[in-house]
This record gives C-alpha cells, structure tokens and sequence, in this order.
C-alpha cells in the first residue's frame, strides 16, 4: 500500500483518477515537495506530543457535537410542554433533526477545508456550532428551535467529516488503529453520555440548561483547538511552502514548479461533488455505509425509546432514566480495549499468515466478523426482556451487547476506508458514509411510535435484529474479494 503522505502529489491536472488498490492519490497541480522524507513540515514527522494533541482534540470535537443529539431526550416531554408539541412524531423529531444537519452539513461545510485547509473550518464551525446551541436554549416556540436544532447539527457534523482526515494526516497506517479506536468513540459515547448528565440537568435546571451546558463544552473544546492545534492538510501545508530556490545568478529567483495554478472554484466545485462521486461509484463505500447507517439509525431510535420504557414500566425517574444509557457506555469502553488489543496482533497474524510485508486494508476487517453479530443479539435480548417485563438489568445488558457490537461496524469502517483513501481523501469517503448515516438516525426513530404500536417491542426489536444479522455477510465477502474488487473499481475525482 502506497504512502501518500510522502508522495510529491505533482500530478497533472487531468490525472484525477485513482482506482483503489491502496491509498487513493488525488493531485495538486500547485504543490512542491517536501523536503525529503524526513521534513519537519510533513504532520507526520511532527513529535508525538503535538500530533497526539491533534488526536485528543479532534476526539473531544467529536465526542462534545454528538453529546448535542440526546443531551435533551430526557427532557423532552418539559420540552414539548413549553411549546405545546402534541404529536409525538413532532417530539421525536425534536431529538432527531439535528442528525440531519450532521448529515447535510459536512457535505457543503467540509469541502472548504480542500480549499482553505481543515484549521479555519474547524474554528469557524465550532464558533456557529455553539452560537446556534445558545439559539435553542434561548428559543421561543418550536418554530426557532427546530431551525437552531438543524444549524447547529450542519455545524457540528465537521469534526465528523474532517477528524478522520487528520489522524490520517498526522499517523501511519501502521500506528492509526489506536488514534482512531479514540475518535471513534466520539459519534459511539456522545450519545450515551447526553443522557446521563441532561437526564440531571433536565430535572434540576431545566431543559435549556442542557444546551447552556453543551454551549460552555462546546466553547471550551473550540478554544482549546484555537489554541493548539495547526494546519494538517498536506496540500494546503504544501501550497504554502515556499515555491522558489536560488538560481546561479544573482538577483533572479525561479519557481521549483510552474505548473498552472488551479482555480478555487474549481477546487471547491471539485471536492462538492467527491463524497457523492466514490458513494456512487464505489461499492464497498456504498454497502459499508449503508451497514453503518442501519446500525446508527436502529441505536438512535433505540435512544428515543429509553425514556418512555424506564421511566413507565421500570419507574425510573426523570433523573434516573438517563442512566438506563450506561449499559452502551460501559460496553463501548470495553470494545476500545479489546480493540486495542487484539487489533495490531490480529494484522500482524494475518500478515503471517498471508505471506505478505505489508497490511491489506482488508484486516481491518476481522475484528467486524467476529463482533458484528452482537448487535442483532442485543436488540433480541432487549426487545424480548422489555416486552415481558424482566428486571430492568437484563435489558440493559441487552444494550451492552448492541454497543459492543455497534463500534466494531463503525470503528472498522473507518479504519478502513482510511486506509483505501489516504490523508487526501478519507475526509470525502467518510463524508459519504456520514450522509447515510446521520439520515438514517434522522428519519428511522420517526418509525418507531409506529411500528413498536404494531409490533409491540418483542416483535419491533426482533425485525430490526434481523435486518442487523442480513448485512453479517457483507464484511466477510469484503474480506475475501476486496483486493480484487479495489483492483476492478475505479473512482472518478
């Protein structure tokens, strides 16, 4: 597998075509090279002080803009009090609409960082990212909350869409398993955490105060990302770098390349189009994503139903019923140290085993088939124990087993198509997975009402458990025939 972050990257302009049989190579017509493998300037030769420093703050990114979708769910029936919501599909879009704007915003948001760089759109996304949180705690009716709920969730989709892209630009593929097992459990424990403080909150302060408090969180990680971190992209670093050298005569200085300068637009209208492009034209991005979105939506409307089932048939308070969520906490912790450990010895393994020096993004996978299944057995535990009214313990262990299983869909997938796509494009594929996925944790929890009325939990849980258990066989037939498939699929960028 080819190494693009040491790749000159000086490409025609025309030779935007890249098949993926390893790293994708997207050109820069406008880049000068490093100098030498060993520049200082590359992110990846940065000490490891400051390239983890990038890693922990685009993790607590991630982890603080999705704490924003369930950080309110306990509170939602105040919520729906104040502004006099009677429907409960209106309540659960309340929660839900701002997964919509994770999904449509990066799409736009993030292609500006091809352009100007990943720093300034992370520092200007948490800037309206905590100025639209303030707009729904101040909200006056439910017209002005659905809308800051929506704006908020376009901004805060950015480190979502970008944060992949620069673990990948500052680790090896050798070294990114750890840096992304972390940034995984952003999107994974966002969402389980919300709960536990708002649930208190909510009850104590208020619904509002939930989003003053995502409001001063977010605040705090945007601060701490001025302060630290640094431009990563490497061809915005290399745009940069000086593109002249001393020549044999005095007073006369020569351009290193004189290749055309591309246009902005052309750049910006480019990288619009990308995320769309390898969704398309790419099917393992395609059916990986829409794994990825089954098993976030089916967690989502999952979310959406914690509330009504702890707190009617367990008695749990409005306070308490937050942490009904820290069944999926606990086990999202465990599978990042399992993931820890068993990843790196089972892509070594493999490579033994194999015969071959260097990993196939393919071994990412593994951990999938082993794991995976686990999701469609927690949602029959679950549905089946709430159904019957089993002690409030069992169906939690339920969701233990549906987080477990959940990050070993979600942290493999990226890893993976991290891998295919390199630094220069991992952003576009994850872009990609991230529509799917945040649609479907939209849209799906507004079928539940409905279908746990005709279903009955037992019956709904157990029809999302097979759908689950139908897409088991997608990452071993990606396993065995990716090299090939890669080998056949060309993207066109």
């Amino acid at each position: 597998m080819s190494n693009t972050g040491s790749s000159s990257g000086t490409a025609s302009d025309s030779s935007l075509e890249s098949g993926l049989s390893g790293e994708l190579k997207i050109a820069d017509a406008n880049t000068v090279d490093w100098d030498g493998p060993n520049d200082p300037a590359k992110p990846r030769n940065w000490s490891p002080r400051k390239r983890w420093a990038h890693i922990i703050i685009v993790s607590i990114l991630a982890l603080v803009t999705n704490m924003a979708p369930t950080m309110c769910a306990p509170g939602i029936s105040e919520l729906a009090l104040d502004f006099h919501i009677t429907s409960p599909h209106v309540s659960t879009l309340a929660v839900t609409l701002y997964p919509l704007g994770l999904a449509i915003g990066p799409m736009l948001i993030a292609p500006l960082s091809e352009v100007y760089g990943r720093l300034p759109v992370y520092h200007i996304a948490s800037l309206i990212f905590v100025a639209f949180l303030v707009g729904n705690a101040l909200s006056k009716d439910v017209g002005q909350f659905m809308v800051f709920r929506f704006l908020s969730g376009c901004a805060g989709g950015t480190p979502m869409a970008l944060g992949a892209g620069t673990i990948a630009d500052v680790t090896t593929p050798q070294k990114r398993g750890i840096a992304m097992a972390l940034f995984s459990l952003g999107p994974l424990t966002g969402p389980v955490l919300a709960p536990v403080i708002g649930g208190f909150t909510a009850d104590h302060k208020g619904w509002r105060w939930t989003f003053w408090i995502l409001a001063i969180l977010g605040g705090t990680a945007g601060t701490a990302s001025l302060l630290v971190m640094r431009e990563t992209n490497p061809k915005i670093i290399l745009r940069r770098k000086p593109a002249i050298r001393d020549p044999p005569y005095p007073n006369q200085r020569q351009p290193v390349h004189s290749h055309p300068v591309e246009r902005p637009h052309r750049l910006l209208a480019r990288a619009l189009t990308r995320p769309t492009m390898i969704l398309i034209r790419s099917p393992i991005v395609l059916v990986m994503s829409l794994y990825m979105a089954l098993v976030f939506g089916t967690m989502y409307l999952l979310f959406t139903t914690f509330t009504q089932v702890f707190q009617s048939q367990y008695a749990f308070t409005k306070s308490t019923s937050g942490l009904a969520y820290l069944g999926l906490g606990a086990a999202l912790v465990a599978a990042m140290v399992t993931s820890s450990a068993l990843g790196d010895r089972v892509r070594t393994s493999r490579m033994r085993s194999d015969g071959v020096e260097q990993p196939r993004p393919e071994y990412r996978l593994v951990l999938m088939i082993w794991f995976t299944p686990l999701v469609g057995v927690g949602l029959l535990l679950y549905g089946w124990t709430v159904y019957y009214k089993v002690h409030w313990i069992v169906p939690i262990i339920g969701t233990a087993f549906i987080g477990f299983g959940a990050f070993f869909v979600i942290m493999p997938t990226q890893l993976y198509l991290v891998d295919l796509f390199g630094s220069k494009g991992a952003a576009s594929a994850l872009g990609a997975t991230n529509l799917l996925r945040y649609l479907s944790s939209t849209f799906l929890p507004l079928a539940g009402p409905s279908m746990y009325k005709a279903l009955g939990y037992g019956w709904g849980n157990t029809l999302l458990g097979f759908l689950a258990m139908a897409f088991i066989p997608a990452p071993i037939l990606f396993y065995k025939y990716g090299e090939k498939l890669r080998a056949k699929t060309r993207v066109i960028l």
